[in-house]
């Protein structure tokens, strides 16, 4: 028989902040992410996503690093756990939009058609994010097809509904929506028809494994044949080797990412301009 759960008290909520904070080796873990968001102490990075029939730059997924004491910049694993803990996802989440639509607004969308954003579970049950994103958009003059909103295949799974709604808010300003992650858990294509993703992005342990595997190849070229019956572009993630790239145009993948395309490199460094 299952255990029945019980509600912390004040003091067990204390003491369980104070041993998070401990874990994640900040006093104050809240206070710090605050801190981070109003004086702009995370930075953005960017990887390039390439169309492979023009083999050219489409896109950018864009990424988010923490600078930490020494110009130490943590990865996503380190901080974004932190994040979801204390319910400030969505907070992040219209920070790099925020930052996001500034950049284009000031130099436009240079080499990449549009930016693609990863969305948070708990933005996705926020029904004012699709207001937020409105009116950034409206202020800075910024048109909506310059972004990508990602929701993560688990996310999708877990939250259907919540995902479908906001999927639906977002595109109808304009916007793009993709699945990523798409073939790690997923046994059916009918969420993908439900959210009407305009991306599907491949898992990378299928990408990896088409080489080798006829369930990876299999797997792939269904993928591609629900992609074109939904009119979605289909990305293969954590593209690394040349001779898996040759195989992904011969099969008539659209796009590719990975480490064999470009690395993620901060958003500064890329040319300002077209």
């Amino acid at each position: 028989m299952q255990a029945k759960r019980t509600k912390t008290t004040p003091d067990e909520d204390a003491f369980l902040d104070e041993a998070h904070g401990d874990f994640v080796g900040w006093r104050q873990p809240e206070q710090r992410l605050r801190e981070a968001l109003a004086k702009d102490e995370l930075q953005l990075y960017v990887q390039p996503i390439m169309a492979l029939p023009e083999n050219r730059f489409a896109m950018a997924e864009v990424l988010v690093r923490l600078r930490e004491e020494e110009a130490m910049l943590l990865p996503p694993g380190e901080f974004l756990p932190t994040f979801e803990h204390y319910g400030m996802m969505p907070e992040l989440d219209r920070w790099v939009v925020s930052r996001i639509a500034q950049r284009v607004a000031r130099h436009g969308q240079g080499a990449f058609r549009r930016y693609s954003i990863n969305v948070s579970e708990q933005t996705l049950k926020q029904a004012d994010m699709p207001g937020f994103l409105l009116q950034t958009l409206e202020k800075l003059k910024v048109r909506a097809d310059a972004l990508c909103f990602e929701i993560d295949e688990s996310d999708m799974l877990a939250r259907l509904a919540a995902a479908a709604r906001f999927a639906a808010a977002v595109r109808s300003l304009g916007c793009k929506v993709a699945v990523d992650g798409f073939g790690r858990r997923a046994t059916s294509f009918a969420p993908l028809k439900t959210l009407r993703a305009d991306y599907i992005k491949v898992d990378g342990a299928i990408t990896r494994n088409i080489l080798r595997s006829d369930n990876a190849l299999n797997k792939l070229q269904t993928i591609l044949r629900v992609g074109k019956a939904l009119n979605a572009g289909i990305v293969a993630e954590f593209v690394e080797q040349a001779d898996i790239l040759d195989r992904l145009r011969q099969l008539g993948v659209g796009y590719a990412q990975g480490f064999g395309i470009a690395r993620p490199a901060p958003i500064e460094e890329l040319p300002k301009g077209g």
